[in-house]
């Protein structure tokens, strides 16, 4: 049986040939595809996966960390009296203009404490000590910014939101959603360079626990004394962020339908072509059925078949999707392919296949067995 399944699918190569390349592009197109689509989740919910705070404060329906809404600062205070909290400190996110050397303007969206260092932010520093952003006019700014800024370097001065500001080092791998790029500065220079929306207010209160303490209960009571705001643990907080891109930008729906699609081709050229093999060799089927193989023997070739262009379609297409991941790395583009997905993908190709040749078996189910004996 399985020399039978060899020989009729190998008999024509250039066909298997394009078998292959159709199972390898499907594959190709959802690993990268969602590959994408994960990295894109990764920077949605990035800062708040770092940042060292059990609990996020934000104002009432905030949908997500890079766009928040302010209220008075002072409710900070409120949140330090709760039982179990060793530290709140008030934050703020906000989207400034910066002007670059060459005259132009464009955005930087701005994270500013006043306490970095004890949040865990930034936490990959290439150069610099954010401790200094507090002594004076300062700036830190993320090498991503490099792509879309041009260079820059300490020393440096930047025009942000009307006032002069001194580059005084930089982050690494801090990305935003909206691939705005990411700086830091004190928390009163943020208010002071806007005064009409910032001063006096904050985007956030990071919680920190003490330890031992009930997260459920700290989280509870803090929102009976802040009515008015939203009181998340940070693997909600994050999740929210992330599922607010995937419902209101149609990033899922593309996914959906990339994975449909990608998984659409397969089946198709698969389908064909074990079809055209099959009806090629009615013959032999004829013949296993003659000598008295069942449909389960018949249907059992057909797997064999699909299986090899599953396996060899597969391992084809993931070969360029890692390529595809490596240069995206390279051209500050994050595509996430995990081990689970790769499983998940090889699974889903073995499916579509398998149910390709379905429609095979269909065929060769009535072949009557009389038919090896004609001429």
């Amino acid at each position: 049986m399985v020399d039978l399944a060899l020989k009729t699918l190998f008999h024509d190569r250039l066909r298997f040939a394009i078998t292959l390349a159709g199972v390898a592009f499907a594959v190709m197109l959802v690993l990268v595809q969602v590959g994408l689509f994960l990295g894109l989740l990764h920077n949605a919910s990035l800062t708040i996966d770092k940042i060292d705070a059990d609990i996020w404060i934000t104002s009432k329906n905030t949908p997500n960390v890079d766009v928040g809404q302010r209220f008075p600062e002072g409710r900070a205070q409120r949140v330090r009296s709760v039982p179990g909290v060793a530290r709140a400190d008030n934050m703020i996110v906000a989207f400034m203009s910066m002007t670059l050397p060459s005259g132009a303007q464009d955005n930087i969206l701005v994270y500013a404490l006043e306490d970095f260092r004890r949040w865990g932010i930034p936490w990959s520093v290439a150069e610099g000590d954010v401790e200094d952003l507090k002594r004076g006019r300062f700036l830190f700014l993320d090498e991503t910014a490099e792509r879309r800024f041009g260079a820059f370097a300490s020393g440096e001065h930047r025009e942000v939101a009307g006032y002069r500001l001194e580059l005084i080092g930089r982050s690494r791998d801090a990305r935003s959603f909206t691939t705005t790029p990411i700086a830091f500065m004190d928390y009163r220079l943020a208010q002071e360079l806007q005064p009409a929306v910032l001063r006096g207010n904050a985007h956030y209160i990071l919680v920190k626990l003490a330890p031992g303490a009930d997260l459920e209960a700290v989280q509870s009571e803090i929102q009976r004394r802040l009515p008015y705001n939203d009181v998340h643990k940070r693997e909600e907080w994050a999740a929210r962020s992330r599922r607010y891109w995937i419902t209101n930008t149609g990033l899922g729906l593309n996914l959906y339908l990339t994975v449909f699609l990608g998984g659409l081709v397969g089946i198709v050229v698969v389908a064909q072509t074990l079809y055209a093999s099959t009806m090629e060799h009615l013959k032999e089927f004829g013949t296993v059925k003659a000598i008295g193989g069942s449909n389960r023997d018949i249907y059992r070739i057909l797997l064999r078949q699909a299986g090899v262009a599953a396996l060899v379609g597969f391992v084809i297409g993931a070969i360029p999707a890692f390529a595809i991941q490596a240069l995206a790395a390279g051209a500050g583009l994050q595509v996430v392919i995990p081990a689970s997905i790769v499983a998940i993908v090889f699974a889903g190709t073995i499916v579509m296949c398998a149910a390709a040749a379905v429609i095979s078996f269909h065929k060769v189910a009535t072949i009557d067995p009389a038919l090896v004996f004609r001429g």
